[in-house]
């Protein structure tokens, strides 16, 4: 892959965008969900929420979602997972006023990863403007290697999906 460019990897489907805004879950799974504050710098020059933007209040949905599924909350100097992997659809613009939330739930659980998916959603309507899955992977910092997922999060995880 050294030296080959954005439509030489696409050519050989080594780039293969994951997320389908045709098969967007029903915003009813999902239980947990978190304001998002847009500010006058997360608008770009045609008057909506900067790209870039997005993941920040996806970082931020998750960490909420962590703190209120973790029995103790989460010890943030510790390391315990990593993402491997972020698929985002933009569906439709955020304007500077919205009322937008960010709405999380897991989506499957595997022996060293999981899948979250996440909605950022406008409060008033209900539209779904943008929709996200994150592979995250439990991981030793010391050992640089992914491990299996330890049982308070494994636990933790299948209580939020039920």
């Amino acid at each position: 892959m050294v030296g080959m460019g954005i439509k030489e990897l696409y050519d050989q489907k080594q780039l293969i965008i994951e997320m389908d805004p045709n098969s967007i879950p029903d915003i009813n799974l999902f239980k947990h969900s978190v304001p998002a504050q847009l500010r006058f710098n997360d608008i770009d020059i045609l008057g909506h929420l900067n790209n870039t933007v997005y993941f920040s209040f996806y970082d931020t949905g998750k960490a909420y979602f962590f703190d209120s599924i973790m029995e103790g909350g989460i010890e943030w100097r510790t390391v315990e997972t990593v993402i491997a992997n972020v698929d985002c659809a933009y569906l439709h613009p955020i304007f500077f006023g919205e009322e937008i939330e960010v709405l999380t739930r897991c989506k499957e659980i595997h022996e060293k990863s999981f899948v979250l998916q996440q909605l950022m959603v406008e409060k008033v309507s209900g539209a779904i403007k943008s929709a996200c899955e994150t592979v995250m992977v439990s991981f030793d910092p010391h050992r640089q290697v992914s491990e299996p997922i330890p049982e308070r999060w494994r636990k933790a995880l299948e209580e939020s999906m039920r």
